[in-house]
């Protein structure tokens, strides 16, 4: 194996003792499944199971990581995203040849980890990426990708994932989700999410035409705010009686409020108006936030909170080529205080489960792992964007644990559209599981017994308990 792409030993300790004692509690878990309860891969992926249309199709464009990275080092984004109205389209051999040229960039990054991962594991490459054999290389990798071995449903069972949760508008039909359900071909559980965001924040520019489809969708009666509520309610019904087991909420901040029905309809008649503020957005947006965690406790979707990023930063890249396109950026928060009306209402409900994440990684020790070592229904969110990378998960593991232990984690995310980088993103969060629990028994804070038992609940039950799957 050449020392060019991985080594054996990634992101395990460098002392040999603790390192061995962490190689082991890695192998106890490397034949578990992959669960993935959030992410952003298409459904239609795995029910079409069309080929991958080409390697910057793949590995290149739908990653956040890939294309602002080369952004930031002089690349054009017209050279690899198309424009938003379509009227550019960039070729893909093109964005292929930018991204090889620029590989050196990707040495310390996590992306650039787990590229070496894919290339290794799943495309069986023997050396990284050059400009000297780009056009060879996107030859090679076309060729994979027309293979049988390649196409989607193959690779679903080749990277031995059992459940993989999608994030859907809440007026999508899931009707590839219905497909795959009922499909005796496939193995494997696509789950549905349900993510209302341009349904709740008055800022979101389709906002007012969304919530006529919404209450039209569901056979309400007007565009009422008790209708709007009786809408939301009813669709989250739908993606229950489709398999949804969560609800996530990308919101600015984790503000919530609890308002009374009529000052909450007065912000809602004011928004649908048109002459809301933007203080008045941000309560309505927070008294939403609350209103969705009332709605778990009565249906039982978990509720996923994803708050600090400050979307779109670059509003000439925001026109030229939309949203999800590298350049939203994170900033600070803040929970405990913004957080609490909701808590103290149902913080301590049964059954409810609120899965609590964060950009801001300031926060963790400070605020979400005492929220969780007090409240039953908070559970700590796996790092997150900007936060998946090794250092950063050690940073988590270590910050966190004092206060809350291991039983109150989600379970690693790898909230991804790159559908490809789902097991490399799985196995770098086991190696950092592996040698933060290598060192406790090495420091003799925890047995080696229970260190095995920690590492499977932490790969398996973890994400099970959460998100109740």
């Amino acid at each position: 194996m050449s020392d060019s792409l991985t080594h054996p030993d990634r992101l395990l300790p460098a002392d040999p003792g603790v390192r061995r004692l962490a190689r082991s509690l890695l192998g106890a878990v490397e034949n578990l499944p992959i669960l993935s309860p959030h992410g952003h891969v298409d459904a239609r992926l795995l029910r079409e199971n069309s080929p991958f249309p080409d390697p910057a199709a793949l590995l290149v464009s739908p990653d956040h990581y890939v294309v602002r990275l080369l952004h930031a080092s002089g690349v054009p984004l017209s050279n690899l995203l198309p424009s938003q109205d379509g009227s550019r389209v960039p070729g893909s051999r093109t964005v292929w040849r930018e991204f090889c040229t620029a590989w050196p960039l990707f040495d310390g990054t996590a992306s650039g980890h787990w590229l070496r991962d894919q290339f290794q594991f799943v495309f069986g490459l023997s050396q990284p990426p050059s400009a000297g054999i780009a056009d060879a290389l996107y030859d090679e990798l076309s060729a994979k990708l027309q293979a049988e071995s390649f196409r989607p449903r193959q690779l679903f069972k080749d990277f031995n994932i059992e459940v993989l949760a999608t994030t859907d508008d809440p007026l999508d039909d899931l009707s590839h989700h219905n497909a795959l359900a009922v499909d005796p071909t496939f193995h494997g559980r696509v789950l549905p999410t349900f993510r209302p965001d341009a349904y709740i924040n008055i800022a979101h520019p389709g906002w007012a035409e969304n919530v006529d489809r919404l209450t039209a969708a569901t056979g309400e009666p007007d565009t009422s705010y008790r209708s709007y509520i009786h809408a939301l309610e009813a669709r989250r019904r739908y993606f229950i009686d489709h398999g949804a087991v969560s609800a996530d909420h990308g919101v600015r901040t984790p503000a919530t409020i609890k308002l009374e029905e009529t000052e909450a309809a007065h912000l809602f008649e004011t928004a649908r108006a048109g002459t809301a503020t933007s203080a008045e957005r941000d309560a309505f947006e927070a008294h939403m936030l609350y209103q969705m965690g009332r709605m778990s406790v009565e249906d039982g979707l978990v509720m996923t909170v994803h708050p600090g990023s400050f979307r779109n930063h670059h509003h000439p890249t925001f026109e030229a080529h939309g949203a999800d396109t590298g350049h939203d950026i994170p900033f600070a928060i803040s929970y405990t205080e913004a957080i609490r009306p909701l808590l103290q209402d149902f913080g301590t409900a049964k059954d409810f489960h609120l899965v609590l994440f964060t950009l801001d990684e300031t926060v963790f020790s400070r605020e979400l792992a005492p929220l969780a070592g007090f409240y039953p229904a908070v559970y700590l969110g796996a790092p997150w964007w900007f936060l998946d990378a090794p250092d950063a998960m050690q940073r988590f593991r270590s910050a966190v644990t004092e206060t809350a232990g291991f039983s109150r984690f989600s379970g690693f995310i790898d909230d991804t559209r790159a559908f490809c980088s789902i097991p490399a993103r799985h196995e770098a969060s086991r190696r950092v599981e592996a040698s933060f629990l290598a060192r406790m028994v090495a420091e003799h804070r925890v047995t080696e017994n229970r260190a095995y038992e920690i590492m499977f609940d932490t790969v398996d039950t973890s994400p099970r308990r959460t998100f109740k799957l």
